[in-house]
């Protein structure tokens, strides 16, 4: 699917399956905040990308998803390098899915999400 924002920010879809996807990016100046430390809407991006990456595939073809809540936790400052964003499928119920992501740089984990994804079909529920 093509993804403007994530082409944007330089994201690449390195696996997509039902209930998984693995992304990665390469840290650039332009991600940096001015502080030099990658911008926390860059991992953020990345985990909500890789969430709906990885649930898209287990929607029918009429079916979308959108984001309800995203939370993450930032353990550690990322200045460089390339970051890798895991995801798998918590839970898909026939409304409501919950995903985790796994954000990495060099196999340390930089950063954990949750989140939640509306799953509906377009005009069907007023949306």
């Amino acid at each position: 699917m093509h993804h403007p924002f994530a082409e944007h920010i330089d994201l690449a879809v390195e696996e997509q399956r039902a209930g998984f996807s693995k992304l990665s990016l390469v840290v650039g100046t332009r991600h940096l905040n001015p502080h030099g430390v990658v911008h926390g809407a860059i991992a953020y991006a990345m985990a909500d990308t890789g969430m709906g990456a990885a649930l898209y595939p287990t929607l029918s073809t009429e079916q979308i998803c959108a984001t309800i809540e995203v939370k993450i936790n930032y353990f550690k400052p990322i200045v460089s390098g390339r970051l890798v964003c895991v995801t798998e499928l918590v839970n898909r119920g026939k409304a409501v899915a919950n995903l985790t992501s796994k954000i990495y740089v060099d196999d340390k984990l930089v950063a954990l999400a949750n989140g939640n994804y509306a799953i509906f079909t377009p005009g069907k529920s007023g949306v």
